[in-house]
């Protein structure tokens, strides 16, 4: 599928996957394999606090039904129906937020994983958007897998009798335009699980990232300076 060069959220790169999603406001990298994303790329919006939660989680009957996840796969499963591109950073209107409620934009995460550490770097990655400095906020995330570790699954979709297995890990990683002109990186790799450690405990050089995933993360950047930059672990904001 060719993509436009006009959607913004590709300006400075895009990966490979088996089917892109092009939403409205973000855009999926979808894994016919995992049947789930194999990344999630978004420009974080402004924050509409009139729009309030939409929750209307839904198939995406744009992926072929042999590799589409359903509600019912992950009912009962003990895994949360977790946000790649979080809810609260599409907010200008509610068919934006809305968007964020499709099953391609979730993946089966620990509950204390998406309700604690990961909701923690989602904000955190908001108040980086909001400050003055800030002109606009990349952001690219999604599941890590461990072929060295055992990988367990959830749920059974009744027409194909094919589980969705469970991420060990998930990596974000955020690219930043500032108003001197400059581009600044961090990325992140968590356990998927529970854990009272904080966000900054988990940065990791971006060719970390690309190493674990095996994806190549903000491709239209080239030269020593990006090199540089993604061996470099930022302080947190």
């Amino acid at each position: 599928m060719n993509i436009p060069n006009s959607i913004p959220q590709s300006r400075y790169g895009m990966p490979a996957a088996d089917q892109i999603l092009v939403n409205r406001h973000y855009i999926i990298g979808y894994s016919y394999y995992f049947r789930q994303a194999k990344w999630a790329l978004e420009i974080i919006s402004p924050n509409n606090p009139s729009i309030t939660r939409v929750d209307n989680f839904r198939p995406d009957f744009r992926i072929p039904t042999l590799f589409r996840t359903d509600l019912i796969d992950y009912r009962g499963s003990g895994y949360d129906r977790g946000h790649l591109v979080a809810s609260m950073n599409q907010k200008v209107d509610e068919l934006q937020n809305s968007e964020t409620f499709l099953l391609s934009n979730m993946s089966p995460q620990a509950q204390q994983f998406n309700r604690g550490i990961w909701k923690n770097l989602e904000s955190d990655v908001r108040r980086l958007n909001e400050k003055a400095r800030i002109f606009e906020t990349y952001v690219i995330c999604g599941p890590i897998f461990y072929f060295d570790q055992p990988v367990q699954s959830i749920g059974t979709n009744d027409d194909n009798n094919v589980s969705i297995p469970i991420p060990n890990a998930y990596f974000k990683s955020v690219l930043v335009e500032t108003n001197r002109g400059s581009l600044n990186m961090w990325s992140f790799i968590i356990p998927n699980v529970s854990t009272d450690q904080p966000t900054d405990t988990f940065r990791v050089p971006t060719s970390k990232v690309e190493q674990y995933t095996g994806i190549k993360l903000w491709s239209e950047l080239q030269g020593r300076n990006i090199e540089r930059e993604k061996e470099r672990v930022r302080k947190m904001w």
